[in-house]
């Protein structure tokens, strides 16, 4: 009878701590979401500014906008799904490069073995791509009973997540 009371109890405790632990992770989560959508906003505001008040924009500006622009889809698409798709770290990577690229050439440096070694960087990354959306396609990965994310409504379809990618 004493067993299955401390069992109880045990089993009660774990339940306790289970939930308090996902209720701290869960919390530094956002938290840290929010933070990183903040700065990342924050970031691009002051860097359009600085544009502006220059008084001219030039494609190396344009480019690190985008980069802005997709660490915040990013930070969105985390958000939603609680799934950081791989592509859209690699996608930052290619517009970084390709930004390096251009300001490389047009302002700097006459063309040279870099420029070789920045394009294959790009097309290995691009490869990598392919790479990983042909995996996902054709190995999907489980789906998660319970995901804890936000869903339409009465939809089952996420359209911001591809197919293998919960």
């Amino acid at each position: 009878m004493k067993v299955n009371k401390a069992e109880k109890l045990r089993g009660q405790v774990h339940e306790l701590a289970e939930s308090m632990g996902n209720l701290f992770v869960e919390t530094f989560h956002y938290l840290a979401l929010f933070a990183i959508g903040a700065v990342t906003a924050w970031a691009a505001v002051m860097e359009f500014l600085q544009m502006v008040e220059k008084g001219n924009i030039s494609i190396d500006d344009i480019l690190l906008l985008f980069i802005y622009l997709e660490l915040g889809a990013m930070v969105g698409i985390y958000f939603k799904t609680n799934h950081m798709p791989v592509r859209f770290l690699i996608y930052v990577a290619i517009t970084a490069l390709t930004r390096l690229l251009i300001s490389n050439v047009s302002h700097h440096n006459p063309p040279d073995m870099g420029v070789v070694y920045l394009t294959g960087a790009i097309l290995l990354l691009a490869v990598a791509i392919l790479v990983v959306r042909y995996a996902s396609s054709q190995f999907p990965s489980v789906k998660i009973e319970n995901p804890h994310r936000k869903t339409g409504a009465g939809s089952g379809e996420h359209p911001e997540v591809e197919k293998g990618e919960l």
